[in-house]
């Protein structure tokens, strides 16, 4: 690759001293890391030309071209990296932020899994964030949203919290997170968020690839896309679940709307069959029907994950679903690598990893 190696020292001490990485169950955040390597780049996307002749005089779009609808990745690799890298990949109105520092201030899963000894690559997917050139327009207006995504991504009902939300409920939190929204520069694709991320994953190697939320379904299909994502951690994925044609289950109507399933062909189905994969959910929504929008747009998309984790296992796969209140892990919202439990949620992950042979 192509970029500037440095060795890059953080420290909250004024002693210059390297750390390995740390034991699970330990944040680590007083603790020195040491970075060997990081940088960034653009993947995948494409370029529009307009015809005509280029006048710098008399400059139009005649004879120019466009960059767009590529992803940015942001890497950091520790001393003494693990093989497999960790791609984390976010969800809607979100960035490459959802996986930094937490909105209370404390580390998020990309420290956490630096200092565990993977190299990291945190993506904004094409028309997000620092991806943001679009090659099809869209109209973003300010439409205030904030109590939706409080009752969306169960941190309570406007104005409550959950009572046993894992959430801090400190003014300066809540205003963090709403302040990681960010808006889509064009139009929400599947295909061209799942073409880019298949590039990042040809161009770096054997990785493995967390997604949260709407990043699910682009998640599975660039698992389809490229041979080398040799696993899958899915945080609550929302949208996208994908089934062989002619196996496709029942919708699944919502006071949120209707939660349909996604065909493809059988052998892109089967692909999945040859990793491991594991999805995790959180807390504070119903199994049972309820007409509370925020609640029950949850309840089917935690009824369709475990429909397409048994279609995963009936062809043979790797497949497992975690709803964290049966194991005993209560108050968990949306965000899971976020949340004040998130040392636990990254624990039971690295647990999952060790067992698969990813770390």
């Amino acid at each position: 690759m192509n970029v500037t190696k440095a060795l890059l020292t953080i420290m909250t001490l004024t002693s210059l001293v390297a750390c390995t990485a740390l034991p699970s169950g330990s944040q680590g955040s007083t603790e020195p890391l040491v970075i060997q390597e990081q940088g960034s780049f653009a993947v995948g996307g494409k370029v529009v030309s307009t015809p005509g002749t280029y006048n710098n005089n008399n400059p139009t779009s005649a004879g120019q071209t466009f960059h767009g609808d590529h992803l940015y990745a942001f890497y950091q690799v520790p001393q003494n990296p693990k093989p497999l890298p960790i791609v984390m990949l976010h969800g809607a109105y979100q960035s490459g932020r959802s996986w930094e520092t937490t909105s209370d201030g404390r580390e998020g899963f990309q420290t956490m899994f630096l200092r565990r000894g993977f190299p990291v690559y945190l993506v904004d997917q094409p028309r997000r964030g620092r991806a943001g050139n679009s090659t099809v327009a869209a109209k973003i207006e300010p439409t205030p949203f904030d109590q939706l995504f409080f009752d969306q991504f169960r941190i309570g009902k406007w104005p409550n919290y959950f009572e046993n939300v894992q959430f801090d409920r400190k003014p300066e939190t809540l205003n963090q997170f709403f302040r990681s929204v960010t808006p889509n520069t064009g139009s929400y694709d599947t295909g061209v968020i799942s073409d880019a991320m298949a590039e990042l994953f040809d161009k770096i190697g054997s990785s493995i690839l967390f997604s949260h939320s709407q990043a699910g379904g682009p998640g599975w299909l660039t698992a389809i896309k490229s041979k080398n994502v040799k696993g899958i951690v899915a945080f609550e994925p929302g949208s996208g679940f994908i089934f062989p044609e002619g196996e496709l289950p029942e919708a699944m109507p919502s006071a949120a709307g209707t939660l349909a399933p996604e065909a493809v062909p059988q052998a892109d189905f089967e692909k999945l069959t040859r990793i491991p994969i594991i999805i995790y959910y959180g807390d504070n929504f119903p199994v049972q029907p309820t007409t509370e929008r925020g609640q029950d747009n949850w309840r089917v998309r935690l009824a369709m994950a475990r429909l397409w984790v048994e279609a995963i296992n009936k062809h043979g796969g790797d497949a497992q679903l975690v709803h964290l209140p049966e194991t005993g892990i209560w108050g968990n919202t949306h965000f899971l690598m976020s949340d004040l439990n998130n040392v636990q949620i990254a624990d039971l992950v690295s647990k999952f990893l060790a067992e698969k042979n990813l770390d």
